[in-house]
């Protein structure tokens, strides 16, 4: 099987830089079943293909088991899927983290790809193809290869002669590739277990949560497991990406429950608005979920986005699309790295600050500092804080007992904690606190999401 990676982007051979991959070797790489080559047919300034080419060894096929027939006759060793993905997790493992120790800013920036794959296997046809690359910013031509071109009333085979175009960082390319391309294949040829799960949200981070699709892709990419789907979508959830058709504040009863990343935007948005807030800081704005909701509404004049993490930073860039917003909505955000625990007197005079699903991810000895640099320093009228609520957690059933529903959660408060927190903070920095609860209220457990909502006592005297 094969899979090659072009761009013209000059100098075209940094792409071995990004791949850290010299264009003038050949390199072979040993895989679970066989041996993985990497090569260039063409290296100079004004275009750089990558090869990968998989060879498959039919004896450790043969080890991995399948029926009597499937040993002698299958299309693994033709057809890319879940070996191509193993294949470029052990061939292009540092590519997909997005590090480049010689160019790091190339890795961070879009480049001009065409990604090749002539033989896809691709349950579900160039339709589903369309659906899954195309969200992503790809341009997709997805050909069906006939069963046989002499007879061609036999119809369309299952494979793809697939060609992705678009402008994409190189890191995020080789994530789709890694999670779509056995989604799409649906037959992995190894055991799923939770470890699979884990693989997938780290590399679908900053994409699979917004992704129209992610619930059709968990599923797959899971081969339809259902403890381990509930937890990646579960996770998904919890991660605060909104899916970019979702829209703010429903008025009509769904038919189905929102997504609780939904429901949880709604919510602030809700507050926002009801404290007449025009300037806000999204403080942990992470891959932009909350961003984009406030840009829809003009009634927010001045939007901060600030995060430690210049990767969530750059994925919020490109979701917000902000290159190609117009003048004024431009004008309205910025986006700014810094550690939410410096106490930065840039940040003073905002009307609102949300932190929303972002306390937790803080060790507990460090909230002290990250209470004096938004509730001393900053000191917006409004704050919002959203957390989970620990004794909901029993409502998952894939959530094992003891566990967090993020593997970076550092803690998870109950109800009693997360108010004896935010009545301190209140009490110490001079605001009044109220609680709310988001999503599904249970009887004995309370919601999901727990809200508090900070007023600073001069405004309301005012």
């Amino acid at each position: 099987m094969l899979l090659t990676i072009t761009t013209t982007r000059r100098p075209a051979t940094d792409l071995g830089f990004l791949l850290f991959k010299h264009p003038g070797k050949a390199q072979a790489f040993p895989i679970s079943a066989g041996t993985a080559h990497v090569f260039y047919p063409r290296a100079d300034d004004g275009e750089c293909t990558a090869a990968l080419l998989v060879e498959i060894d039919p004896i450790a096929l043969v080890r991995g088991g399948g029926t009597a027939l499937t040993q002698y006759v299958n299309d693994r060793p033709y057809a890319a899927g879940s070996h191509l993905a193993v294949a470029l997790r052990t061939v292009f493992g540092t590519a997909m983290t997005g590090r480049c120790d010689a160019l790091p800013e190339l890795a961070a920036q879009a480049i001009p790809l065409r990604i090749h794959v002539p033989s896809l296997a691709a349950s579900g046809g160039p339709e589903l193809v369309r659906r899954l690359f195309e969200p992503l910013g790809w341009t997709v031509d997805a050909v069906a290869v006939q069963l046989d071109p002499e007879f061609p009333d036999w119809g369309d085979s299952r494979y793809v002669d697939l060609t992705l175009t678009g402008e994409i960082r190189l890191a995020d390319a080789l994530n789709h590739l890694y999670v779509l391309l056995p989604a799409l294949d649906g037959a992995k040829h190894y055991w799923i277990s939770q470890d699979e799960a884990d693989k997938l949200l780290r590399a679908g981070e900053g994409w699979l949560a917004g992704h129209p699709e992610h619930e059709l892709i968990t599923r797959r990419y899971l081969a339809r497991q259902k403890s381990y789907v509930n937890y990646a979508l579960a996770q998904l959830a919890e991660s605060g990406e909104l899916p970019d058709e979702s829209e703010p504040l429903v008025t009509e009863v769904p038919e189905r429950p929102e997504p609780l990343a939904v429901q949880r935007a709604n919510g602030v948005l809700a507050v926002l608005r009801s404290a007449n807030a025009r300037r806000v800081l999204d403080l942990g704005c992470g891959g932009g979920a909350l961003l984009r909701v406030l840009l829809k509404d003009p009634s927010f004049t001045e939007i901060v986005g600030l995060d430690v993490s210049a990767r969530a930073l750059d994925t919020a860039e490109r979701r917000l699309k902000l290159d190609r917003l117009p003048e004024q909505a431009r004008t309205r955000i910025t986006l700014r790295q810094s550690a939410l625990t410096y106490a930065d007197p840039s940040l003073a005079g905002y009307d609102a600050a949300v932190l929303m699903e972002v306390i937790e991810h803080v060790d507990e000895e460090r909230l002290p500092a990250l209470e004096h640099a938004v509730f001393s320093v900053a000191r917006p009228h409004t704050v919002v804080v959203t957390t989970p609520n620990s004794e909901y957690n029993v409502r998952f059933e894939f959530l094992p007992e003891g566990t967090y529903r993020h593997s970076d959660h550092r803690f998870e408060w109950t109800r009693s904690q997360f108010g004896e927190w935010a009545d301190r903070v209140a009490g110490e920095h001079g605001y009044q606190v109220r609680q709310l609860a988001v999503g599904p209220v249970d009887d004995d457990m309370g919601a999901p999401t727990q809200m508090a909502v900070f007023t600073s006592r001069e405004e309301v005297s005012a």
